[in-house]
Parts: C-alpha cells; structure tokens; sequence
C-alpha cells in the first residue's frame, strides 16, 4: 500500500492540493496528516481526490469542533483524531503524533511499525531498534506548507516500510 505523509499545511490550500494530486498519481491510497492543518476548510479541499485523509490537529489547533464535525459526516474520506491518533493501515501499526520527542518515545516502545510526527518544518526518516528489538520507522515529512522551509511530503510503501521526500512546487491544475 503506497501513502502520503504531510504535515504542517498552515492553511496553504494550493500546496497541500497540489501534494495530495502528486501523491494520488504516484498511486498513494491513503495520506496521513501529521498536524497543524489549522482550518477545518483545508481538509475539505481534499475531499475531491478520494483518498481517505487520516489527521491529527497539532499545535496551531483552529477549529477542533468543526474538524471533528467534518470528519463525522456522511460520506467523508476525513478521519480527525484529535491530538494523536493510532491506526493499522495494510496490517502496519501507525501511530501519528505532531511533537517529534513524544514520536520518538513513542517509536522505542515498539508498539508501532511507523511512527509519523510534524511541528519542525525539517525532514528526517530514521530506523531505530526499539526495546522490542525489533525496527521501528519514525519520520517526520518536513512542511507541505513551506513554512520555513522549501515544501515537501513523504511517499512511499507500507508494505515495504520506505519513504522518499517529494518536493511540492505548485498548484494542481
């Protein structure tokens, strides 16, 4: 299963657009949001590329009543958490948090295959041996929104646990 990471929109409706059309045609079957969407009418935009949208608040929060209440009506491909969210994708335990250190402790429990988290604007993935000893993927996919940093997300494959940075540099069309 191929997937999106964002995270960090900052209400920047043309990127975060034009991240999730680049993903879609890559051939993601789903995005994860790792925070920091701020309005609950950004989510909305992404309802037209069909792609269910699993999101976390973080800490720029906005509406939280209406984000809940989007992802709660008929026929929405929105899945609003709150301040952290824990999900199976593909048979993958997915644990989505906006702070990296609550990521990285997270990650070392061993509890999840993928950790994802936001709020540094900076791109990193890492591979760490948990205390399970087994590996554990924590990522963070920098700004979709370019805030402070040039915009980019993560694609890549649940199955195979690999992620590339993609570049986000304009509007779909």
């Amino acid at each position: 299963m191929k997937i999106a990471i964002l995270s960090d929109s900052h209400d920047n409706i043309p990127l975060l657009c034009a991240a999730v059309a680049d993903a879609k045609q890559r051939g993601a079957e789903a995005i994860l949001h790792c925070g920091d969407i701020v309005a609950p009418s950004t989510l909305k935009k992404l309802q037209p590329y069909n792609l269910p949208v699993h999101a976390i608040h973080g800490n720029n929060t906005g509406d939280l009543y209406t984000l809940s209440k989007l992802s709660h009506a008929p026929n929405s491909l929105i899945h609003y958490y709150g301040q952290d969210a824990t999900l199976t994708l593909n048979g993958r335990r997915i644990f989505l948090v906006h702070y990296p250190h609550y990521a990285h402790g997270m990650a070392v429990t061993g509890d999840y295959d993928l950790v994802c988290c936001g709020h540094t604007h900076n791109v990193f993935i890492e591979r760490l041996i948990n205390i399970k000893g087994t590996e554990t993927v924590i990522c963070n996919p920098g700004s979709v929104g370019g805030i402070g940093a040039p915009p980019s997300y993560l694609f890549g494959s649940l199955t195979t646990l690999t992620f590339e940075t993609v570049p986000v540099s304009k509007s779909p069309s």
